[in-house]
């Protein structure tokens, strides 16, 4: 009787759990062939004009802007982000007090909404430091934002790093910071581009925060001190003004692609360092 019972329990459950991933994969698929649908049939030419005007509402300037400031907040948060995380599984002691500080906040920080992010940089970098609406504050405080998403993913592989790798290295002679950097690292960084991946999708898709720091401005930026607007800002943009719907829909169509490449190059790129 209890066999049985336990058989009838294990097949609920396993079939809730079919249908949970069915109505997941569903609703994605949902969304992103919606979004196709919608946003195709208007990738026209003058969408992807160099110069953005009133008439062909183009997406090339904020695309543009877009992968600039992309690269601009990682090539900030990364290194800092690896850095502190390497420092807090290598090197720290454990039940070090500071560590629990460093760690108790990076997961606050990861649950503040974006646009308190947005406030903080236009009151610090916008005003008080007077780099204006530009790439330079936007990318700045984007920066900040996935810094806590970054440290603790990168954390976290550095911690699924078997500990006889390292005796191992330490074994053959070589010293920590050797150790670390070809032994270690190499072996985390499928986690470590898993969090870079998550950073790239929150920079890619954040409006509130760059509407307070990088502005609005459809324009190529001439400097880090220019104000730009994103792709996720001009959809936000258009969408919002109600005249360019269909243009919003296919700029969503890019976002989309953006995305998926980025994702694409991460998994081949971490498979081929893995090999090695």
């Amino acid at each position: 009787m209890n066999k049985k019972h336990f058989n009838y329990k294990a097949f609920i459950l396993k079939n809730l759990v079919r249908l949970s991933a069915a109505l997941t994969f569903s609703t994605l698929i949902f969304i992103v062939v919606y979004i196709l649908v919608k946003g195709v049939p208007y990738l026209t030419p003058s969408l992807f004009a160099l110069e953005y005007n009133s008439t062909n509402v183009s997406l090339m300037p904020a695309l543009l802007s877009t992968l600039a400031m992309t690269l601009l907040a990682l090539a900030i948060s990364v290194p800092i982000g690896i850095a502190t995380a390497i420092y807090l599984v290598e090197y720290a002691k454990r039940g070090n007090k500071l560590v629990e500080i460093i760690r108790i906040t990076a997961e606050t920080l990861s649950g503040i909404p974006s646009i308190v992010y947005g406030l903080f940089g236009m009151i610090f970098f916008v005003t008080y430091l007077d780099f204006g609406y530009s790439l330079l504050s936007g990318a700045l405080t984007l920066a900040i934002m996935i810094l806590p998403l970054i440290m603790r993913t990168t954390e976290e592989a550095l911690k699924s790093v078997p500990d006889t790798f390292r005796e191992a290295s330490f074994g053959l002679g070589a010293g920590k910071l050797r150790t670390i950097f070809k032994v270690v690292l190499p072996s985390a960084v499928p986690g470590i581009l898993a969090g870079v991946i998550l950073g790239v999708g929150r920079i890619v898709g954040e409006t509130a925060a760059l509407i307070y720091t990088a502005g609005t401005v459809a324009q190529l930026p001439d400097g880090v001190f220019s104000s730009v607007r994103t792709l996720s800002v001009h959809m936000y943009v258009l969408s919002g003004e109600g005249l360019h719907i269909n243009q919003a829909y296919a700029t969503a169509v890019v976002l989309l692609l953006i995305v998926l490449i980025i994702n694409t190059l991460s998994g081949f790129f971490a498979k081929k360092i893995t090999a090695r």
